[in-house]
């Protein structure tokens, strides 16, 4: 089980340079093993539409969520503890010690292409190397 961080889906979605190997990671891995943080859907959601790309961020809404088994997982208050313990143990910013808490929470496998994991006990995955764990 996955969580894909909101640069990978950007990735895609912009259609940049690792694109190509976001899209073997997404064909490769079932729907149901793959977990979104509310935190970076919203995120998602605030650039694609800044962007001026809100068919494809509604496209993506349809694809991944509606249409197949792609999980919405959050953190609550209560959580926030936790979230503040990584930012401080890790040297994390706000955004990253969310999905770090929720990957910790919901014990999933970090996908990101954000090197700051690398300095947590629980590190990242790239899409490639996912990609290899299938």
């Amino acid at each position: 089980m996955y969580l894909v961080d909101t640069n990978v889906w950007l990735e895609r979605l912009l259609d940049q340079a690792r694109s190509g190997k976001v899209g073997r990671f997404l064909d490769q891995t079932p729907s149901a093993s793959l977990s979104v943080s509310d935190f970076a859907f919203h995120s998602i959601c605030l650039v694609m539409t800044r962007l001026g790309q809100a068919k494809a961020l509604l496209r993506l809404v349809e694809d991944a969520f509606v249409d197949n088994a792609v999980s919405l997982v959050h953190l609550g208050p209560e959580d926030m503890s936790r979230l503040v313990e990584a930012m401080e143990r890790f040297r994390l910013d706000f955004d990253d010690a969310y999905q770090y808490t929720v990957a910790e929470k919901h014990d999933l496998i970090l996908v990101s292409f954000g090197g700051d994991f690398d300095r947590t006990d629980r590190g990242r995955q790239t899409p490639a190397e996912a990609c290899g764990k299938i």
